[in-house]
């Protein structure tokens, strides 16, 4: 797992564009704000970064919780979010977010991330949530977008 992690690193030190999202093993990585084992790549995100190590979330509030919370995130950090109804990544600043009560996510944030309205509206697990910005998840700055 190591020798994966230093080869996504490299990758994303060797390019001059916003960094690529990494590769999630729900086996073996965990939440780097909460520590709990990531088991369910659909409330997943991740923060990236050229010449450091991507930094994996179980959920999509503790993603926002260590954005809001964090001193300094790395030069040209990028946040990505995974699609709930497809587990594509997404950048967390385009993203659409909605909460939903009645679904338990897991840290019990009940957030859900879309890459757009219409992959929210075929989900039927996001049916009947309320609406949430970017702000609203990650505090007034948003999530990081690579810029600095």
């Amino acid at each position: 797992m190591r020798a994966r992690l230093l080869l996504a690193a490299l990758a994303c030190a060797c390019s001059t564009g916003t960094p690529s999202p990494a590769t999630l093993d729900t086996r073996n990585e965990a939440c780097g704000f909460c520590r709990m084992t990531i088991a369910d790549a659909r409330f997943a995100g991740q923060i990236v970064a050229p010449s450091e190590e991507p930094r994996f979330f179980d959920d999509v509030g503790c993603l926002g919780r260590f954005v809001q919370e964090a001193h300094a995130l790395p030069e040209r950090a990028v946040a990505y979010v995974a699609d709930h109804r497809t587990k594509t990544w997404v950048r967390a600043d385009t993203a659409v977010y909605a909460r939903v009560s009645t679904v338990e996510t897991p840290m019990g944030s009940h957030l859900l991330a879309h890459a757009d309205a219409a992959s929210r509206d075929a989900d039927p697990m996001a049916s009947g949530g309320a609406a949430r910005t970017a702000a609203d998840v990650f505090g007034p700055n948003g999530p990081p977008r690579g810029a600095r």
